[in-house]
């Protein structure tokens, strides 16, 4: 019974294109055995390397041309933020024309200058700052701010960087927008659904509220730290991660220790942010009206 050929080690270790697996003495017969799974056009990986997005990108790296790099929310998430790097892949590359998909990434066409790509994990990525240029400038809106406050809290961007980029370029496309976006940005945020929260609220015409306020009894000890804050009407809200909370009876506690210093508290979840948005804003509505 003849041997079952190893898989060359040269192959184990990353994404690999079929000249690679040539080199090393793999047919593409063998390529398409159980060994081996197929990453894309001319992409491989060996069965056995866990799949992973690093993995992807890695994989689609391969394929990029000279002066290109990962951009969007793939940058985004090279930079260490949490936006879906795959969903799809996301690559801006200078060359003016041509197709939109190229090695399984979504292309964006634009010269990007020395200074705006940077390594991040190993890969070519637009650098911080024109990255969240590029998200602010997109729609829909409330996504635009998701990813200035991820960059902002993250200290990866500050709000003078942004303020200085919208005023040097005034005429650029899409700099209302992002404008916008700056005008709503908030530091303190400290995840995404939060954002999307607050940003449901304030497009629903409901007033902006404070972020990540410290509620302190009259001993200055810490009751909590909500979300959002409604301070004149004495309106807490959080986003509730639901069944994702480490901790529900430290949780319980604080909750109770705001409600029991006259503090009101409404909570949301993810089905009520995407599935029944106006519901979250009329509650809130209500909540404040019934305050004065």
């Amino acid at each position: 019974m003849p041997l079952k050929p190893a898989v060359p080690a040269a192959l184990r270790t990353a994404p690999f294109t079929s000249a690679d697996a040539s080199r090393s003495g793999v047919t593409r017969g063998q390529l398409r055995r159980a060994a081996y799974r197929r990453l894309g056009s001319g992409l491989y990986r060996w069965a056995g390397l866990k799949e992973s997005p690093h993995l992807m990108l890695s994989a689609v790296a391969r394929r990029l041309p000279a002066g290109a790099a990962f951009s969007g929310p793939t940058a985004a998430w090279l930079h260490g933020l949490d936006l879906p790097p795959c969903d799809p892949i996301e690559a801006t590359i200078p060359e003016p024309i041509g197709s939109s998909r190229r090695a399984g990434a979504y292309v964006r066409r634009a010269a990007l200058d020395g200074g705006e790509i940077v390594q991040r994990r190993g890969l070519p990525t637009t650098a911080a700052l024109r990255t969240l240029v590029d998200l602010g400038c997109r729609d829909p809106l409330m996504e635009g701010v998701v990813a200035a406050d991820l960059f902002l809290h993250a200290g990866l961007v500050t709000i003078a960087e942004l303020r200085l980029y919208v005023t040097e370029r005034s005429r650029t496309r899409g700099i209302a927008k992002l404008r916008r976006v700056l005008e709503l940005a908030e530091p303190r945020a400290e995840s995404a659904m939060e954002t999307r929260l607050r940003i449901l609220l304030v497009l629903a015409g409901l007033p902006r509220p404070e972020t990540q306020v410290s509620i302190r009894d009259d001993q200055g000890h810490l009751l909590g730290r909500p979300d959002l804050f409604y301070r004149r009407q004495h309106l807490a809200i959080e986003y509730d991660v639901g069944h994702h909370r480490e901790r529900p009876v430290d949780d319980n506690r604080r909750q109770n220790r705001l409600v029991g210093a006259g503090i009101r508290l409404l909570r949301f979840s993810a089905p009520d942010i995407y599935g029944t948005p106006d519901s979250v804003a009329m509650q809130v509505r209500h909540a404040l009206d019934s305050a004065l």
